[in-house]
């Protein structure tokens, strides 16, 4: 079959353009992009060029209405661009080239026709195929074109690769050159030749006979808008309307160049030949139109099985990203889970470890009091095997004990200490005060223990007497004390009557007497620890003991009033009267007692409780207020000495050791000396 060659190739002003198509998605890109690239100006013809290969054309071949070789794979190729150069308004021609090799034949086509352009759709195969196949065709155009024709590559809409021209044409083609024999006319706009052939006909006086009037639209319009309505009927698009349109006005052209009317005549004669002309011609365009219906139904048939296609493919993309979206979302679950189990997990093995150690914690614990609980044990047996072969003090029975306080009534009991209530009994025709250890008191038979060793191996007139023991049920039996502690006395518990100021001044000349008895004990000092107006009894003459010893701790000399201090490991004492330097840092001296000293000082002449009373004497003798701060039950105070008694009381209870004064050299003499001045005024006022 010899090849349709590009008609009316002048159209572009000389300037032909060719795009080689195929079936590959490639071709529609290359097409598109020559369209809006390449056909500028007036140049609307576009040529499609396919090569089909000898062995396709052997098999499927076969003749076609004007008796040449066509096939209808071949011409499927075209089916896609007809439909959008109809839309666009193109001259499109169509043509058919048979060879073996691909790139030969439209290099020879390029050659014969003096082709000034050539577009290409990039190669359809994979990098890895072309580098085992070596048929690619836009490389071998590339190289093997002619100098005179640019080669443009097309991929995705993009030039991809540009071989210009390297000289002109050396002439532009003729008209007659391009016009074969088999070629199919283009459709063209041609109403204003229609009118110029129909104004020629009436100069030359030809009658409004039957074949003039089957010149006119109406007679090609009949079949068009039959299928018009018939696509009206079937429900078309728009799309498929304007494709209708497109081919109603090409059938028109159709029939308007091929109608010669240069056989109509003006005699009667060839009226009846031109009829018979003109029905054979109507018979050659009725079939054509045919055929173009056929195109069009292909067409429009096409069309709506793309758009379905189309169609599909949008509802399959939303299925694939809805899918993928609810992988996603589960993706997205699944690792919260995993992070939700790893932070269980770890929060598990924090509080297995936690739970661990707390357990080995337990054990230790368990097991040091378990050795503690030997330990004190072991003391408690030592010290009752001790204190039973103890001769320094008289043992008395438990049930000399209970006959003495009535089996421990209440009736007996007159207070109740740290560690114990006190009884009032009668033992030897003697009244005593018996102190009885509680059995849920944990220090108390260290205590009861140490209490025993000291008060039997001193004796002093400021100090209580102890009169004996029961150490098997930790009973100690002091000399009774008939009005009680200075606390009771001072807060005139059970309506006393307040004690005078110059007794006052004689108890703390008394305390201070028996706390340096203490601190000068042989061979090593002794710190009280406890010293309070509770601690300190009275009998019926105002005489004054420091009792409750059992805190008290031995000091080495060397130790008892130097900087460097006896460290202990626990502070022990009562609130608001242990020494606060003490408490912080468990040095114990001597000077520790003498903070509890001034504390109980200051107590003496206001009866007010301890919290805060340094801080209200300070303010009240800067403001001049100081009688009011005085216990008001007595109304004769010696300001003077009374203020300096005071001062004396707040230098005792100095925050820091170092400033605290000395109890021998400065606190005593000074309160011997108000002692002496308040036992002056007592008599004086008996005597008068």
């Amino acid at each position: 079959m010899a090849p349709q060659l590009p008609p009316d190739a002048a159209v572009g002003g000389g300037i032909l353009t060719v795009v080689a198509v195929d079936k590959d998605k490639h071709s529609a890109s290359a097409v598109k992009w020559a369209v809006d690239c390449l056909l500028v100006n007036n140049n609307i013809t576009l040529i499609l060029v396919h090569v089909r290969t000898k062995s396709s054309a052997h098999h499927n071949s076969s003749p076609d209405a004007n008796g040449g070789a066509s096939d209808q794979d071949s011409q499927s190729v075209f089916t896609p661009f007809r439909a959008y150069s109809a839309r666009k308004g193109l001259i499109v021609k169509e043509v058919i080239v048979e060879d073996s090799d691909v790139s030969k034949a439209l290099v020879e086509y390029i050659n014969k026709y003096r082709i000034s352009n050539i577009v290409l759709g990039a190669s359809t195969r994979s990098a890895i195929a072309r580098k085992f196949w070596t048929h690619d065709v836009p490389t071998i155009i590339n190289k093997t074109a002619p100098d005179f024709c640019s080669v443009y590559v097309i991929s995705k809409g993009k030039q991809q690769s540009f071989r210009p021209a390297a000289r002109p044409l050396a002439c532009a083609p003729s008209q007659a050159q391009f016009t074969p024999p088999h070629t199919r006319p283009p459709f063209r706009n041609t109403s204003a030749e229609l009118e110029d052939v129909r104004h020629s006909s009436h100069m030359r006086g030809e009658q409004n006979t039957r074949p003039k009037k089957g010149l006119g639209t109406d007679s090609f319009d009949a079949p068009i808008r039959r299928a018009k309505n018939s696509s009206t009927r079937n429900s078309l698009s728009d799309n498929e309307s304007e494709v209708l349109a497109s081919f109603r006005q090409g059938s028109l052209d159709l029939t308007v160049q091929n109608i010669d009317f240069t056989r109509v005549s003006d005699g009667s004669n060839d009226g009846n030949s031109a009829s018979k002309d003109l029905e054979a011609e109507m018979k050659r365009l009725k079939l054509e139109l045919k055929q173009t219906m056929d195109m069009y139904n292909t067409a429009c048939k096409e069309a709506v099985s793309a758009k379905q296609m189309a169609k599909q493919l949008q509802q399959s993309k939303m299925e694939e990203a809805r899918r993928f979206e609810q992988v996603k979302l589960s993706e997205e679950a699944a690792l919260a889970m995993v992070e939700m189990e790893k932070a269980k997990c770890k929060a598990a093995i924090e509080a297995a470890e936690k739970a661990q150690k707390l357990a080995e914690m337990e054990a230790q614990r368990v097991k040091i009091a378990e050795m503690k609980s030997k330990k004190d044990a072991h003391e408690k047996n030592q010290a009752l095997n001790s204190l039973s072969h103890d001769a320094r003090y008289r043992k008395y029975a438990i049930e000399e004990i209970e006959a003495a306080t009535d089996k421990f009534s209440q009736a007996k009991k007159i207070g109740e200490g740290g560690y114990g209530p006190v009884f009032k009994g009668k033992l030897d025709h003697t009244p005593v005060a018996i102190k009885v250890l509680r059995p849920d008191a944990a220090q108390g038979r260290k205590q009861f223990q140490q209490e025993v060793e000291i008060l039997s191996l001193i004796r002093h007139p400021n100090m209580v007497l102890l009169l004996g023991a029961c150490p098997q049920y930790g009973c100690l039996v002091y000399e009774y004390m008939n009005y009680g502690s200075l606390e009771d006395r001072l807060f005139r518990k059970g309506n006393t009557p307040p004690i005078p100021w110059g007794i006052r001044f004689k108890i703390a000349a008394d305390i201070a007497t028996g706390l340096l008895f203490l601190h000068q004990s042989k061979p090593e000092p002794l710190v009280h620890r406890d010293l309070k107006p509770a601690n300190i009894l009275l009998d019926r003459h105002y005489v004054c003991k420091i009792s409750d010893v059992g805190l008290a701790r031995l000091v080495p000399q060397s130790v008892a009033d130097s900087v460097t201090q006896y460290h202990m490991t626990s502070a022990a004492g009562t609130f608001c009267y242990i020494d606060p330097e003490y408490q912080q840092s468990g040095r114990l001296g001597t000077k520790s007692d003498i903070y509890s000293l001034g504390v109980m000082l200051l107590q003496i002449i206001t009866a007010r409780p301890p919290m805060g009373l340094t801080h209200q004497v300070e303010k009240a003798i800067e403001k001049g207020t100081f009688a009011e701060l005085l216990d008001p039950t007595v109304q004769d105070w010696p300001m003077e000495e009374t203020l300096n008694f005071a001062k004396l009381s707040l230098r005792c209870a100095e925050l820091r050791k170092r400033d605290r004064p000395e109890l021998s050299s400065v606190v005593l003499p000074e309160l011997n000396r108000l002692k002496e001045l308040g036992m002056e005024s007592m008599q004086k006022k008996y005597w008068s």
